[in-house]
């Protein structure tokens, strides 16, 4: 019975432990962990913000602004869905 409590004893105070131990190395390594993510997040932002920027000084409608021509090119774009018409539409009255 002795060794019951006591190993039960030695369970929750190992519990206990590893909760302050994790607090503690969290408050010293969560802030690097969240700087190197804002840092990834940052470069990722700069390197999409520069390829637009090449596409955009690549694009022919940007190019043919001096002149009173602008070309479109619309081979690429999708024809619109159309909505599916179920049934009719009904309208009805109030009566008082």
């Amino acid at each position: 019975m002795q060794e019951a409590s006591m190993t039960g004893l030695r369970f929750i105070i190992g519990i206990i432990a590893f909760y302050y131990i994790f607090k503690f190395l969290a408050r010293i390594f969560f802030p690097i962990l969240v700087k190197k993510a804002v840092e990834n997040a940052s470069e990722n932002f700069q390197r999409q913000q520069q390829q637009y920027q090449q596409y955009a000084q690549g694009n022919t409608w940007q190019n043919n602004t001096n002149n009173d021509e602008i070309i479109i090119n619309t081979a690429n774009a999708k024809n619109p869905r159309e909505t599916k018409k179920v049934g009719e539409y009904v309208d009805y009255e109030e009566i008082d």
